[in-house]
């Protein structure tokens, strides 16, 4: 045989395959422990790694800085509970086998805290096990299961808030998709979670009732074998196994005790990432003015005649110097932020007069926000505003979807403006103005909720939902009734997000247009060279791919469109016929952007006497749009805009599905009344796509 080889074998299979049976095999330990007999020596073992395992669990449920980042914990509970009940089965039958033999028979362990922690008095014994197992059960153990109870409900409760308010976030360019899946990995680890640790604070509470009634038993069971087995007096049987069943429970729940702690820190504990200790101190010794009054309390008791006034006075004296030492540091810390702030301030302008340049002249923003002074905070990133990188996320977003770069917001502050107002503009054109509470945060109503909340009522600036101001603290109320809460920052982002979208044909000129073929250029320079001006004149272009984005489509596939073009621009001039041609060639991304990859798209018609009375029309004014009859007009759109409620109440986009004469004219007449209506020809249906008719209008 090759020795080397199979030592070879042995270190590639020992990380693979022996990692991982650590716990497998505590818990066959577990069980061996409670069918075999064991030597008094291994029960002294065992009852110091119990100890042992219980003081590092504790520990790291102190260290831990999120709930989740123990989330083995209920796991590792289970474990330590089944090990510790093990132990009392056979330290059970040690003690029943062997007690007669003396206060060692079943280990120093046991001795040891039958005799020197308790004195050997047998009494005291059962005062102080009595004590730990009231501690144990009826408060820390009590308190933990119910707060395990309410967690675990309301954190279920919550999820599909937290999932909606996941999606807002994605939906307003906050995060993106990965941040998205990571944050939903988390909720649903949260939920796991603090299910898990309801479940496991049932553990806790059985072991607590079963070291009383393991107590009970083994008492009584002690007095028959050592009286009528080994002949002993009662008085010896007394002393022997209350001492050694009282050692015993001593040893079991002292760790069952340090796991219970565990259970309730971690219960206890908010979800936010930090160490618990900072925490703690920072949360309690922040503001002076508690421990000022502690002292002035600590310092009466101290003097009243028959207090002992050492310590009171030492306490009083101790909780003063804390209260001047935090005082003195949160004036250092206020005085070197109004020097840093002085420092950082903006020299005053000379006050001599200049003459007037061009650079006095300012242009007009092509996207302008102009904020209150109470919403300054919101893009002041030293006061912990966030609206700067939302809104930065919103451009990241918008540019990837639309498939140019958005232009920069300007933000400035306006004076004229409300407090608590924004306001925001296109090429210097208030297209949006709403008043918000920077301090509370928006709960929507997305359309089903199960109760009402105490706030504010108003409207969602974006899209006209019913929502509510609420306070911060209520968040999670909010979310577990089905509102989506977002804060002060995503409502305005997300205005923005919407109003940049449906103007996205007026945020692109011909700068953009040019930036785009040269960038086009150098992954095709064949497919650009001599397009502009030679096919086709730039002005053209701008306006094919104007139309394209005021219809909703994207313009990210421009090599499609300059091909396209291409091909057409020699035949006409004309930006609605190019339009039409080029829509044409994009309806593969048209349909699924609309539809997604469902091999079935649901649609909505005209009946054919309708759709050929609109095409009569048209022809009969010279293709420049059909002269609809006042009342009919009215009628389509109410009956275009029940169908398109009905698709939106089962989860289908809706499509209207018309003629390429008809298109690009009532897309125009539905785009302002019926923004989620969507419409296409039947020239932009895929050839592998089916058509499923959902309803016809005028029939």
């Amino acid at each position: 045989m090759d020795v080397k080889a199979t030592l070879g074998q042995w270190r590639q299979f020992r990380p693979t395959k022996v990692k991982g049976i650590g716990t497998p095999l505590l818990v066959l330990a577990t069980l061996a422990m409670i069918v075999l007999p064991m030597p008094a020596f291994l029960l002294d073992i065992l009852f110091s790694f119990n100890i042992a395992l219980a003081l590092v669990v504790l520990l790291v449920a102190v260290y831990t800085n999120r709930p989740l980042d123990f989330a083995a914990f209920p796991t590792v509970l289970l474990v330590a509970t089944l090990l510790r009940l093990a132990l009392n089965v056979a330290s059970t039958r040690v003690v029943l086998l062997e007690g007669h033999n003396g206060a060692d028979a079943a280990g120093k362990v046991i001795e040891a805290f039958g005799s020197v922690v308790i004195g050997g008095n047998y009494a005291v014994g059962l005062v102080v096990f009595m004590i730990l197992i009231i501690i144990n059960f009826a408060v820390v153990t009590k308190g933990a299961g119910r707060i395990s109870e309410v967690s675990a409900r309301f954190t279920l409760d919550a999820m599909p808030g937290k999932q909606m308010a996941i999606d807002a976030d994605l939906n307003a360019g906050i995060i993106n998709q990965e941040q998205a899946r990571l944050r939903r990995q988390e909720v649903t680890s949260e939920a796991d979670f603090y299910g898990s640790m309801d479940g496991a604070s049932k553990f806790v509470k059985g072991d607590a009732i079963a070291g009383i009634m393991i107590l009970v038993i083994n008492i009584l069971g002690g007095f028959m074998i050592g009286m009528v087995q080994h002949g002993l007096e009662f008085s010896q049987a007394v002393e022997i196994y209350t001492l050694l069943t009282i050692g015993d429970g001593l040893v079991a729940q002292i760790p069952g005790l340090l796991l219970s702690i565990a259970a309730a820190l971690m219960v206890t504990r908010q979800n936010e990432s930090g160490d618990m200790g900072e925490q703690v101190v920072q949360q309690m010794f922040d503001n002076p003015k508690a421990l000022m009054i502690a002292a002035a309390v600590l310092f009466i008791m101290g003097i009243v005649p028959g207090m002992p006034h050492l310590a009171f006075l030492s306490f009083a004296l101790a909780a003063a110097a804390g209260a001047y030492f935090i005082n003195r540091r949160n004036e250092q810390n206020k005085k070197n932020a109004l020097e840093l702030a002085q420092n950082g301030a903006v020299e005053k302008a000379s006050t001599e007069p200049k003459d007037l340049s061009w650079d006095d002249v300012r242009p007009v923003d092509t996207v302008g926000l102009e904020v209150g002074y109470r919403l300054i905070p919101l893009v002041d990133k030293g006061q912990g505003g966030e609206l700067l990188s939302r809104i930065k996320g919103v451009r990241k977003k918008l540019s990837q979807e639309l498939g140019f770069l958005v232009p920069a917001v300007h933000i400035r502050d306006n004076l004229d403006l409300a407090p608590s107002a924004y306001r925001i503009s296109l090429m210097g054109v208030a297209s949006g103005e709403a008043e918000i509470r920077h301090d509370c945060e928006l709960a929507i109503n997305p359309g089903q909720v199960f109760g009402k909340l105490d706030g504010v009522e108003t409207k969602d600036p974006a899209f006209g939902l019913d929502a509510v101001w609420i306070a911060p603290e209520m968040r999670e109320h909010a979310q577990t009734l089905g509102y989506t809460v977002v804060d002060a920052s995503t409502v305005i982002a997300t205005h923005l997000s919407q109003l940049l979208t449906n103007n996205a044909a007026k945020l692109l000129g011909y700068e953009e247009v040019q930036q785009l073929l040269d960038m086009l250029s150098k992954r095709a320079p064949k497919l650009v060279d001599g397009f502009v001006p030679d096919i086709m004149s730039l002005a053209t272009v701008v306006k094919v791919m104007q139309n394209l984005l005021n219809e909703g489509v994207s313009v990210r596939d421009l090599r499609t469109i300059v091909q396209t073009l291409l091909e057409y621009g020699p035949k006409s001039t004309d930006p609605e016929v190019l339009t039409a041609a080029v829509r044409i060639a994009l309806k593969r991304m048209i349909v699924q952007e609309i539809a997604g990859p469902e091999d079935e798209v649901p649609v909505i018609t005209l009946a054919p006497e309708l759709e050929q009375m609109l095409h009569q029309s048209m022809q009969a004014t010279g293709g420049d749009g059909p002269n609809i009859e006042p009342g009919l007009a009215e009628r389509m759109q109410r009956s275009l805009v029940d169908a398109a409620q009905k698709q939106e109440m089962v989860g289908q986009p809706a499509i209207l599905l018309t003629s390429g004469m008809l298109r690009a004219t009532l897309s125009r007449f539905v785009k302002h009344t019926i923004p989620n209506l969507r419409v296409i020809s039947y020239q932009e249906v895929p050839d592998e796509k089916q058509i499923r008719i959902v309803a016809a209008v005028g029939q």
